[in-house]
């Protein structure tokens, strides 16, 4: 037979030259900022993993370097920076483009609800709408929005596809009196999930399961299941951009129309849920085919400052 001819793999555009910068030239933090909005700007790099803009990425990475909360950026902002500080930020700038690995992976930190958390390449970068859904639907019952009753009353909360255990942690901090056990199938991501869990001193509060969704939670029931489940369609797994491919993939791949994890969630979660209980899950923009499979389920979608409709709650005896 004829051996067929090679194809070239397609390359990744350059990342633009680095300009070399003087001495002298980049003085304080908002400096630097600029400078680092410009370095991405023109890489084209993609945001969506903690951050969502070059501004507020840029800013991330400055303040990690100088060991400073994000919050803190414009109390310092005109603050001049060292000769050695501004090198180690010029380094994680270039670094970023350079490798195009999401920032959290470059410094191991990323931020949710103002909280630092642990996190590496054996786990998605958690970026999760439900973190703000806990504080704005979950609250006390005063001005009638909360979707489960009192907090305090919640005695158990099951965190599925834990990943990093953010959620799992969150939710812990906010149902002040809840048990919560928190699943994932991935022996790599529980490891840093149990980082978490002891950094954020919950190992008396929080369990982490190895399984595939319940199956290693036997006939336990919960007042709260929550769930950020892999929900990428077919379609979107093929146009992943460069940084979400530095994750691990099994926790994007929802199957051809994303639904695959979240068609189990619904069938099988009334099973484990308490009679006041329910289901918070979010599914990205599969609100369309969701709702096609199950037309005649009584979805609640919530919306958060940054979406519209990609995280639905449905009441244990709407199941």
């Amino acid at each position: 037979m004829a051996k067929r001819s090679k194809v070239p793999a397609k390359r990744s555009p350059a990342a633009p030259k680095a300009p070399k910068v003087g001495a002298g030239e980049l003085l304080t933090l908002f400096d630097y900022l600029r400078y680092a909005v410009s370095r991405f700007n023109a890489a084209k790099l993609v945001f969506a993993h903690g951050t969502t803009d070059p501004v507020a990425e840029a800013a991330f990475l400055i303040c990690e370097t100088l060991h400073l909360h994000p919050d803190q950026f414009e109390n310092f902002a005109t603050a001049r920076v060292t000769i050695a500080e501004g090198k180690q930020i010029l380094d994680l700038i270039e670094r970023r483009i350079a490798t195009r690995k999401p920032a959290a992976y470059l410094v191991n930190k990323v931020y949710m609800r103002g909280l630092p958390f642990y996190v590496d390449e054996r786990t998605i970068v958690p970026r999760s709408f439900i973190g703000e859904l806990l504080d704005s639907h979950f609250g006390g019952d005063e001005d009638g929005t909360s979707l489960i009753g009192d907090p305090e009353e919640v005695g158990s909360v099951l965190d599925l596809c834990t990943g990093s255990g953010c959620l799992a942690i969150l939710a812990a901090r906010h149902f002040a009196n809840a048990a919560v056990d928190a699943v994932d199938i991935s022996k790599d991501a529980l490891e840093v999930a149990a980082r978490n869990v002891t950094d954020h001193g919950l190992d008396d509060r929080l369990t982490l399961y190895r399984g595939d969704l319940f199956k290693p939670l036997g006939d336990n029931s919960y007042d709260l299941i929550i769930s950020n489940p892999p929900y990428v369609d077919a379609e979107g797994m093929a146009a992943l951009p460069r940084e979400c491919r530095a994750e691990p993939k099994i926790a994007f791949d929802g199957g051809t129309d994303g639904l695959d994890i979240v068609r189990r969630l619904l069938d099988e979660a009334r099973q484990h849920l308490t009679p006041q209980g329910g289901l918070l899950c979010e599914i990205g923009r599969g609100r369309d085919n969701l709702e096609a499979a199950y037309p005649n389920l009584p979805l609640l979608w919530l919306d958060t400052e940054d979406s519209e409709g990609e995280v639905f709650w449905i009441a244990a005896a709407d199941l």
